[in-house]
């Protein structure tokens, strides 16, 4: 028998394929039972236009058979067979598609089409055999053929005999070495949980014997095992469905069977396209953080199948990182299944659906808003922070399609509300929304700086997370309205005269209390919001407080300052003895200045410099 041998490319192309093209050798399993899929479904396609053909579903499937024994695996289909001519054009030169051009020329059409191309898909076999052979009897033809190669240094062509129409591939798997096992893909359980993986929703039976524990008869704990043909896939996938058919259960169930989480979604979105791009997805959304959200462990991504065949586990083109909570899948008809991710990251109908996929996760999170408020509350707590890592993050380019989204607690409302909630309350005459940030709900109401603004009504938001006021000063106002800390020098709001006048008076107070902390602060003035505390720390500048604070916790934020203002109440008994002192005891004057300045530094949650000093200081005053 004469050893035909490949073309030159062929031979470096399946070089390449072996070595470089699929990253997971189980791969190969979902390349075949693709190839016999695709052959029944020519089958199918040839009896709707033969009417001597019937097409009669049970008796089409695809049959694996593991040999433990003689190390051989097999993939058998009823499809429609391979002629001499076919058998050496799609496997004699590697990436020739018989069914890609089975496609072309049929213009199929209904929702019906051909996954693969064989060529490519079916030379990863050798990645875990060493020898592949091809028996096959095509529909109408009276000869069988079988087709053998050991790889890249050729094949032979024979004819044999063979009763059925099909084709059987039966693989020769490698021996084990140092660094692969390859007896796994003659595992009974490996080949069920890869043909579930990869094949689950191919829409023809994947049929394998698998062994059973049985009770013997008459016995109470003896078991015998038995062996039985068993139907892997569960062939018609959820998101082909008909969504009017589908419960709630069902997505439910669908989010446990594919391990998405180990909680229940807190909403779903089921989506079926049928336009320039041509997909189905369901996506879901967490009612919990994954564990691992937050580390390097973690891996964004949706599902992503191409007619029904798993391609990618995790596909990160699908969803931005700032919806990188969203769980799911997509199937396209659009897609190839041998796409590899470099190619998947410049493909233009990804980019569409991806596109797609960012409206629908922030649509179904405003409904959420809107409609189920509890329910996005719940989400909020998770996810908030993601949501407000992606106002900050690339400079600000996806703010506007995450501000909608943000929520805050409110002085006024005792809640969460949305900065469009905040917006339509505003007084007439605000220029400003009020923010004040600190490290919780109980410590902000204590604020000094909020005394004033709670007096006349104006509703603050309560910033507790780190990336909050970052977050705001990307997204620097929302509907015209600028965003302002409590902490900020101007208010916004016209003064009093009598404050003013007051800070005129005693200005030479301030003068020299300025003089003995010019190292520490950039002013002395008297305070517009201050009404029952004696002093606090306002800022001016890019940087508040505290922002100081988080970039100080950074290791490389140490020396990042904000511009500090210490503001002092003027009508407190406290400035009183500020002014005595002034004029008769300028000693005592400095150690009041020292305990002010670090009082405020406490009640801002900032360290002080020299706690000796300050405790020193106290015990002089109650001397």
């Amino acid at each position: 028998m004469i050893k035909k041998e490949f073309k030159a490319e062929s031979k470096r192309l399946l070089d390449l394929m072996i070595n470089s093209i699929y990253t997971h050798k189980e791969i190969f399993l979902r390349e075949l039972i693709s190839n016999s899929s695709d052959a029944i479904d020519k089958m199918y396609y040839r009896a709707l236009t033969d009417e001597n053909i019937t097409f009669n579903k049970d008796d089409y499937y695809i049959m694996i058979t593991a040999d433990r024994d003689n190390r051989t695996l097999s993939v058998l289909d009823t499809g429609i067979g391979m002629t001499k001519e076919e058998l050496e054009e799609n496997l004699g030169v590697i990436a020739k598609s018989g069914s890609f051009a089975f496609k072309k020329e049929n213009e199929l059409k209904d929702g019906f089409d051909i996954i693969g191309q064989f060529g490519v898909g079916f030379y990863s076999a050798f990645m875990v055999a060493e020898s592949v052979t091809v028996v096959t009897k095509a529909l109408g033809s009276d000869q069988a053929y079988k087709w053998e190669s050991e790889g890249a240094e050729g094949y032979t062509v024979e004819p044999v005999e063979k009763e059925s129409v099909g084709t059987e591939i039966i693989l020769k798997i490698k021996e084990n070495t140092e660094d692969e096992f390859y007896d796994e893909f003659l595992e009974e359980y490996r080949l069920g949980s890869i043909i579930k993986k990869y094949s689950d929703f191919i829409r023809y039976p994947i049929k394998m014997e698998v062994t059973k524990r049985k009770l013997k008869e008459g016995s109470k704990n003896q078991y015998d095992e038995i062996k039985e043909i068993k139907v892997i896939n569960s062939m018609i996938p959820i998101w082909r469905k008909n969504k009017n058919e589908l419960t709630k259960e069902d997505y439910e169930n669908f989010y446990t069977e594919k391990h998405y989480g180990y909680d229940k979604p807190l909403s779903y979105v089921h989506i079926s396209a049928d336009g320039a791009v041509r997909y189905n997805a369901i996506l879901y959304i967490p009612e919990k953080m994954p564990f691992d959200f937050y580390t390097k462990e973690y891996e964004k991504g949706l599902e992503l199948y191409s007619n029904g065949v798993l391609i990618m586990d995790k596909c990160g083109e699908l969803v931005p990182d700032y919806f990188s909570f969203v769980k799911g899948m997509v199937d396209s008809e659009d897609l190839s299944l041998n796409i590899s991710r470099e190619l998947l990251q410049h493909d233009r109908q990804l980019k569409i659906i991806a596109k797609r996929i960012k409206e629908k996760i922030k649509s179904e999170l405003i409904f959420l808003q809107k409609e189920e408020r509890e329910k996005y509350e719940e989400f909020y707590k998770s996810f908030g922070r993601q949501l407000k890592y992606g106002v900050y993050t690339d400079f600000g380019q996806h703010k506007e399609t995450l501000q909608d989204l943000l929520m805050f607690y409110s002085s006024k409302e005792k809640k969460m509300v949305t900065l469009d909630e905040y917006v339509e309350r505003m007084k007439e005459d605000q220029k400003y929304i009020y923010y004040a940030s600190g490290d919780s709900i109980e410590r902000i109401d204590k604020m000094p700086q909020t005394e004033f603004l709670n007096e006349e009504g104006y509703e603050i938001l309560y910033f507790t997370d780190d990336v909050d006021e970052f977050a705001i000063n990307i997204l620097m106002n929302y509907k015209e309205k600028e965003f302002k800390s409590v902490s900020s020098g101007d208010l916004g709001i016209e003064s009093k005269d009598k404050e003013e006048n007051e800070g005129n008076e005693n200005k030479e107070v301030f003068e020299y209390m300025k003089e003995l902390l010019s190292e520490k602060i950039k002013d002395v003035r008297p305070s517009k919001r201050l009404k029952n505390h004696p002093v606090c720390l306002a800022s001016e500048g890019e940087i508040s407080i505290e922002m100081e604070k988080v970039l100080r916790a950074m290791p490389t934020g140490q020396e990042v300052k904000a511009e500090k203002i210490l503001e002092i109440n003027v009508n407190h008994e406290v400035f009183k003895a500020l002014q005595d002192a002034f004029i008769n005891d300028k000693e005592k004057l400095k150690v009041y200045t020292t305990v002010l300045y670090n009082q405020a530094l406490l009640i801002e949650g900032l360290p002080i410099n020299d706690p000796v000093e300050f405790t020193n200081n106290i015990c002089k005053l109650m001397s």
